[in-house]
């Protein structure tokens, strides 16, 4: 967890700035290598996606090889207050596409960003390196960096509005990368693979080794192409993703990444975790009596969403556990998962810092047939916001075995919410408090649930028109259902029911609202831990 918790303040704490004009008269690359001098490109050399996948292949036929991390005690020196006075000089920003909408900078290493990567560009299907050099950066006079030699590589690298004011896509250590969503607020982080998550034995970090960025091509609208070598103990991987930002009349923001995935097995994967992300989730509206801070709500993420392969629509709110915890949603054929940030509401949050309500969703959807498999969520405890504590991924039946080939397809939206049928109505809020009834004795080891569903589904019903809540639980006892609309509230329904359990073991309680046969909203679930 300490190496995440530096991720994620290195990330947010480096800013970009500046851009220069065109660099002409090279034989190849010249749109590409803006600003970078012929010192710093290695040679040409042919690039395509095909051959990233044979040297992937040819890669896992071997011993897997350790990074080697340059000058050790001079990276050692570059803690995070010296981290912040680097800064990428303006005019070496790399221009993939001739209006210079997505040029691109460099992280520098430091002392938690050791592990060196290498990038190049890509176009007419030749590639050449950017070769690290101090000179692609401002850097203090008596700055530790003077000292690191040219060639030692980038911690990663972002992608920086046209006025290189904001970035609004960053990778950095390990297969982590993020973009600032439809807020241009940075939240959750995606992976490029999990291997053995939440697992009696370590969980493997495979690593981006080698990055390669191309501009939009004549096969592909998508402007900016990342083709990515993984390499871990476990697996190697070719990764090809076709990135996009859109921007529509509010000024919000939605970016996808059409991700084909390769993966080539070392040794055989217990547990493959496909399309995995991270978030955050200190504590929020079901669990303030954990919090220790001022804030209602802290958290990147509040829920789990999952649309199955029969289309039933699921929402878990995520939580901060007293103990590690996996929860799997067995399915077949998914058709989309991802961890969400419902709640946008200011008020809910108060922190006009980090502005948590601008945290982005992220969306996955196949784009062909996974299989048997399971959504697997893991909920690690927190003590505070600092630590990505919730992880979410597909993990299929079949396992991954040594010297096999996999390829998986899918893509990654970043966006403000999901599409959503206008037949089902949305989980929007989930409180807990005691239970029974107010100004009677309260009953012990009760817990009561409120639940608010929203959605025009709600249009023209009223609490005489046959809306049933339906309850279950894995075990206790439930009791005092109830729901109505809200007063005033237009397409706003509540429920409540009542719980009654024991012992240190979760209960898992499920609920809808349905009139007759037909299911007014999707599947709202969750994991009550009794109070010992």
């Amino acid at each position: 967890m300490s190496a995440e918790i530096h991720r994620r303040q290195l990330l947010k704490g480096a800013v970009g700035i500046g851009l220069t004009a065109g660099l002409g008269g090279w034989p190849t690359l010249a749109q590409a290598v803006t600003g970078i001098s012929g010192a710093d490109l290695g040679p040409a050399e042919p690039f395509s996606f095909t051959a990233l996948q044979a040297r992937a292949e040819a890669l896992a036929r071997g011993p897997f090889v350790k990074v080697v991390v340059p000058s050790p005690d001079t990276l050692n020196a570059i803690d995070y207050d010296e981290y912040q006075k680097i800064r990428f000089k303006p005019d070496k920003s790399v221009k993939l596409d001739t209006d210079g909408r997505m040029p691109v900078q460099f992280f520098h290493l430091g002392k938690y960003a050791t592990e060196p990567v290498r990038m190049h560009v890509v176009e007419d299907g030749q590639s050449r390196e950017i070769i690290y050099s101090p000179s692609l950066f401002d850097i203090p006079d008596g700055h530790p960096a003077k000292a690191l030699e040219a060639g030692a590589g980038f911690a990663g690298f972002r992608i920086m509005a046209p006025d290189l004011k904001t970035d609004w896509f960053a990778a950095m250590g390990a297969s982590y990368f993020r973009t600032s969503g439809p807020y241009n607020q940075y939240g959750l982080s995606a992976r490029g693979v999990a291997i053995d998550t939440a697992m009696p034995t370590p969980e493997e970090f495979p690593r981006f080794s080698e990055y390669w960025l191309e501009g939009a091509t004549g096969d592909t609208t998508a402007p900016l192409t990342i083709y990515g070598l993984l390499d871990g103990p476990s697996v190697t991987g070719a990764y090809r993703m076709r990135t996009e930002r859109l921007t529509d009349t509010r000024d919000v923001h939605r970016i996808t990444m059409e991700i084909d995935a390769v993966l080539y097995a070392r040794k055989d994967v217990v547990r493959l975790g496909i399309a995995p992300f991270s978030s955050m989730f200190w504590y929020g509206e079901a669990s303030r009596k954990q919090s220790a801070d001022w804030r209602p709500e802290i958290h990147d993420s509040d829920g789990l969403s999952i649309l199955t392969g029969a289309g039933e629509r699921i929402w878990r709110p995520v939580s901060n556990p007293p103990r590690v915890m996996t929860s799997a949603f067995v399915d077949n054929n998914v058709k989309g998962f991802g961890l969400l940030q419902r709640d946008r509401d200011f008020v809910h949050y108060l922190d006009d810092g980090v502005f948590y309500e601008r945290r982005p969703s992220v969306w996955v959807e196949p784009l062909e047939a996974w299989g048997k498999g399971a959504v697997q969520l893991v909920e690690i405890p927190t003590e505070d916001e600092t630590f990505d504590n919730i992880v979410a991924y597909w993990a299929p039946d079949e396992q991954l075995k040594a010297g096999q080939q996999r390829l998986w397809r899918y893509r990654l939206s970043w966006l403000d919410d999901i599409p959503f049928p206008d037949a089902v109505a949305r989980a929007t809020g989930t409180w807990t408090g005691m239970g029974g009834r107010p100004g009677h004795k309260r009953p012990s080891g009760v817990r009561k649930f409120v639940i608010d569903y929203q959605g025009s589904v709600f249009d023209g019903l009223g609490r005489d028109d046959g809306v049933e809540l339906i309850v279950t639980a894995s075990r206790g006892e439930v009791s005092n259902t109830y729901n109505h609309p809200v007063v005033d509230q237009r397409q706003r329904w509540r429920a409540f029911f009542d719980i009654k359990a024991t012992g240190t073991d979760p209960v898992d309680l499920r609920a809808f609202l349905r009139k007759g046969e037909h299911a007014l909203s999707e599947t709202w679930i969750y994991q009550y831990f009794p109070d010992p």
